[in-house]
């Protein structure tokens, strides 16, 4: 597996609209590099926008400990481990997505995306949508959440967790 690019918006800490460009130069040819900033600048929030165009989920909302119920402006309820709570505080929507070359040899794009009702920021929280896409023709090879997993597993030949073992470093 190779990561082509990460792009996303409202994603945690970041708030417009960004893109990685993993193979173009200078990255592209620079075989190591490290992502480098202030607190709160991006960084852990950008690895979570790949993990979330991948796998549906997140370093920061998947870790041990307590399942807290967390109260959202509309009164509705969800748990602190729920992917959705990635979506950025006072946005109506966000997305994260993924452009690689699986172990195939194809390129494909993964994507995840929150969004509340009517696009207003106080508006219910909505279900997230997945979708893998085969970048070639551009078709759309499945929507439904756990058929993108299994495809994603199959692609990249990772798990959710052999990925965040094996492809993200842990901090501090």
């Amino acid at each position: 597996m190779q990561i082509l690019s990460i792009r996303g918006k409202n994603i945690a800490s970041l708030a417009q609209p960004f893109e990685l460009r993993l193979n173009q130069a200078p990255l592209a040819t620079a075989g190591l590099f490290a992502i480098t900033g202030e607190t709160g600048a991006g960084k852990s929030s950008l690895l979570d926008a790949m993990c979330l165009a991948l796998y549906g989920n997140c370093p920061r909302l998947s870790g041990d400990g307590t399942r807290e119920s967390v109260d959202e402006a509309d009164g509705q309820e969800l748990k602190s481990n729920d992917p959705r709570m990635a979506l950025r505080r006072g946005a109506a929507e966000g997305y994260a997505e993924v452009a690689f070359i699986g172990t195939d040899g194809q390129a494909y794009e993964a994507a995840w995306s929150a969004r509340r009702a009517r696009g207003k920021i106080d508006g219910r929280l909505q279900s997230a949508d997945r979708s893998l896409r085969r970048l070639s023709d551009g078709q759309v090879l499945d929507t439904q959440a756990t058929s993108v997993n299994s495809r994603i597993v199959a692609l990249t030949g990772l798990t959710y967790d052999e990925f965040r073992r094996t492809v993200l470093l842990a901090q501090g």
